[in-house]
């Protein structure tokens, strides 16, 4: 009882503070549902508004009245295919992947909230299934379930910005703001409108799928935030062909099997390597459920192969993580802005794109700072390599999802610094700082302070006692007013697996 207790307070004080607003919108690939899986379990974390099935050019379902479909350049008129004009692609008749997952959730939650009491109810996130425009790629022109969820969310008067995937094409989420301007365009209203929703939507793409950001979102909404992630861990297709050394152990078929895909309901419908399923019956495209084929077998099979086979069992993909991944409530406060930085990389800042109904002043000496300079590369260059903490955290909440005795599981930590966490100083200025940590598991912590070198000051910062948790910065002499710095408190308990967390400090540079 005693440990329940410590572990509810523990959930409400990682979760007091408001928790991101966020509508996936996702299409029937399988990298899709293997990001949905893991998103599910950080819905603890997140203020969920719509789970919205989507087309894209790899997946859309037609219209039912034999009507064909063709847009050139598309996966179908590649490789020599020629498939289309065709009435459908790549979309299974009754397709249901959203609802699978959260249907594995339900049967998950009971053990869920007993690590953690913020997950929602299935209920809950039942109610905000909604199919959006699927019919064809690209297409617009008329409402659907799902555009209506995304336009009623974009025009309510919550607080707080309003955070839009698109896993795959940008359709549904363009039908919601095209029917917003078809209402407001000629009115009084449509200066405030536009400005209220440039400061409150921030779209994060997993590319432009569908043409609709280039063609219709971007030319006609150019004030709205649009973070596109780079620099940070690769939860990609072939992630293992590219995987540092420390990194590859978590893409194995061996941890893949102790870790996710036996874990339940939700491991059950996880896709790896092998798995002896496939999307859509006879996909030419979907040749990764096949088990011990070369290559040349597959092809001789009629497969389109783009990707060498990997072993049985290992990883396959969860190529959008990065859209949320940045959303979490480790502490990094990653979505505050999208060049914070987090699990999910980082984000180029631009002078418009600042944050909204924040405390944090910082973001905006940030983006005045930054104007429209490209930081990318230098993000690139530095950013810290989250992918081992992630794929742990991942581990410990499929856990979670098959553990009905809170004691039998890893917690992560908790980690704050002390006062506020942002600050102003002068050059030349010594700033203590005062840790604080403690672990719901009673495990022991380890603990350091680290520069996340995002600020707008460049170089690095002397911190005098990295490993302690009261230590010491002095502001350097060279910084400039207006800079920012980023400090990282990491705490890292010793339980199975290691679990971390983080709390982030920002200063920013006065003058003398």
């Amino acid at each position: 009882m005693a440990l329940l207790n410590l572990a509810q307070a523990h959930a409400q004080t990682l979760t007091k503070d408001r928790k991101p607003r966020i509508i996936i919108t996702a299409d029937p690939e399988l990298d899709d549902n293997n990001s949905l899986i893991r998103f599910i379990l950080y819905s603890s974390d997140l203020d969920i508004e719509g789970l919205v099935y989507a087309s894209s050019q790899f997946h859309w379902t037609g219209d039912g009245k034999g009507t064909k479909w063709f847009v050139p350049n598309r996966e179908y008129a590649r490789f020599g295919l020629n498939q289309c004009p065709c009435e459908s692609w790549r979309w299974a008749k009754g397709e249901r992947f959203i609802h699978d997952i959260v249907e594995a959730y339900e049967k998950s939650y009971p053990n869920l909230k007993i690590h953690n009491p913020e997950y929602p109810t299935p209920a809950v996130l039942k109610s905000k299934i909604r199919f959006g425009n699927i019919e064809f790629d690209g297409d617009y022109s008329k409402d659907s379930p799902g555009s209506e969820l995304i336009r009623a969310a974009i025009m309510d008067d919550k607080p707080g910005q309003l955070y839009i995937t698109a896993w795959g094409g940008a359709s549904t989420i363009a039908r919601a703001l095209k029917s917003i301007q078809d209402q407001y365009e000629y009115t009084t209203q449509w200066d405030a409108i536009k400005k209220k929703i440039a400061k409150k939507v921030v779209l994060l793409p997993s590319g432009d799928q569908d043409d609709t950001f280039a063609s219709y979102i971007r030319p006609t909404w150019p004030e709205i935030e649009y973070r596109q992630f780079s620099g940070g861990p690769n939860y990609g297709y072939g992630a293992q062909l590219r995987a540092k050394p420390e990194n590859a152990p978590y893409l194995t078929p061996e941890w893949m099997r102790e870790h996710v895909t036996t874990r339940g309901a939700l491991g059950a419908l996880y896709r790896v390597w092998g798995d002896g399923k496939q999307m859509v019956k006879g996909d030419i495209m979907d040749y990764f459920g096949e088990a011990g084929k070369t290559t040349d077998e597959l092809k001789k099979m009629g497969y389109v192969v783009w990707m060498p086979p990997q072993p049985k069992d290992s990883w396959l993909g969860e190529g959008d993580n990065h859209t949320f991944m940045n959303m979490l409530g480790n502490g990094l406060r990653a979505y505050e802005a999208g060049f914070y930085g987090g699990w999910g990389g980082g984000a180029a800042a631009r002078r418009e794109n600042v944050s909204f109904g924040l405390a944090d002043t910082s973001a905006n000496a940030m983006a005045n700072a930054l104007g429209t300079m490209n930081d990318q590369a230098r993000q690139a260059s530095a950013f810290p390599d989250f992918f081992a903490k992630a794929q742990h955290d991942f581990a410990a909440r499929m856990k979670w999802a098959v553990t009905p005795k809170y004691a039998n599981a890893n917690h992560a930590p908790m980690v704050r610094i002390e006062g506020p966490l942002t600050i102003m100083a002068t050059p030349g200025a010594k700033i203590r700082l005062n840790g604080f940590v403690s672990d719901p598991d009673g495990n022991t912590v380890t603990t350091k302070w680290w520069q996340f070198q995002v600020g707008t000051y460049p170089n690095k910062v002397g911190i005098t006692k990295p490993d302690a948790l009261q230590t010491e910065i002095e502001i350097p002499k060279d910084a400039q007013p207006g800079q920012t710095i980023h400090l990282i408190l990491e705490a890292t308990d010793n339980g199975t697996p290691t679990l971390t967390k983080y709390q982030r400090l920002i200063i920013t540079v006065r003058k003398q």
